[in-house]
């Protein structure tokens, strides 16, 4: 028998919450077989996602990365100036906007990108193999139109969490 999450009757939530945690699990699965390729290039996810957008879009200010890489403006700085000391990428400053900064492959780090990523694809395509062509297209429509209505202004928003105040003691949850 499964168990009941505590406080949760509504049907449509508990299915919600067994699809998201098999979003996530799957999403942690699929990083763990790409990983390891980019941990042997010395690479992380996201210095790998930074290095695949600039040389699939061009030159992009550090904001415009920050947002197709879905990281924050603090942890973009530190992966460009990682990337930067190792020669893969250059920074300049974007004329007439002194604030904005654009950031380039450099001749060795397009030579380390454009070898890399089809076998990153390629393991992308392996971890999702369980899929067909078509599954993958349907999987793609229903993440994207379950993106699109989170992030909408017209969803539902979390409601203020509750003072502190009103917390038990102990916050630990069983998967801890």
């Amino acid at each position: 028998m499964a168990v009941r999450p505590v406080g949760v009757d509504d049907p449509a939530i508990l299915e919600a919450l067994r699809v998201y945690v098999k979003l996530l699990r799957a999403g942690k699965a699929i990083v763990a077989r790409v990983e390891p390729r980019l941990t042997a290039h010395g690479l992380t996810v996201t210095q790998l996602g930074v290095l695949e957008a600039i040389l699939h879009k061009g030159p992009l200010t550090q904001r415009e990365l920050g947002r197709k890489v879905l990281t924050s403006a603090g942890n973009m700085t530190d992966v460009i100036d990682k990337l930067e000391r190792r020669g893969l990428v250059c920074r300049s400053r974007v004329a007439g906007d002194r604030r904005s900064v654009q950031v380039a492959l450099t001749a060795k780090g397009r030579s380390v990108i454009e070898a890399l990523f089809p076998l990153h694809a390629r393991d992308i395509g392996d971890a999702m193999g369980a899929l067909g062509v078509a599954e993958l297209a349907e999987l793609g429509r229903l993440l994207r139109k379950l993106g699109m209505a989170a992030a909408s202004e017209d969803a539902p928003h979390l409601a203020p969490a509750a003072p502190r105040a009103h917390l038990p003691a102990d916050r630990s949850t069983p998967n801890e």
